[in-house]
């Protein structure tokens, strides 16, 4: 396995559940602004995803080099999953199919 395989591996675990949805939410519509994000998993979780939630855990994806943040305009900025984002949540699917055989 790949070095770059393993880090991913090692990383996967510890983010928490909803900074693992975030990173799939970004992967399927990002680059989207923090708010496209919010209503995507406002919707999964049936409930209201707060700022105080939001916006920290998008930060420490940032910081962890999983997403990129870039800016929309003055007021809005986008989210984009990261090629090590790719890699955390590829791990991530090969870990659940191989517990789940694929019926995933």
């Amino acid at each position: 396995m790949a070095q770059a395989d393993r880090s991913a591996m090692r990383a996967a675990p510890n983010l928490t559940a909803f900074q693992r949805d975030l990173l799939f939410v970004i992967a399927s519509i990002g680059p989207a602004k923090g708010l496209a994000v919010k209503e995507e998993l406002s919707d999964y979780y049936a409930a209201e995803i707060n700022h105080g939630r939001l916006y920290p855990n998008l930060d420490t994806l940032v910081d962890s080099g999983y997403v990129e943040k870039g800016q929309m305009d003055k007021r809005t900025n986008s989210y984009e999953l990261t090629p090590a984002g790719e890699r955390v949540l590829e791990s991530r699917r090969q870990w659940e199919t191989e517990r789940f055989g694929g019926d995933v």
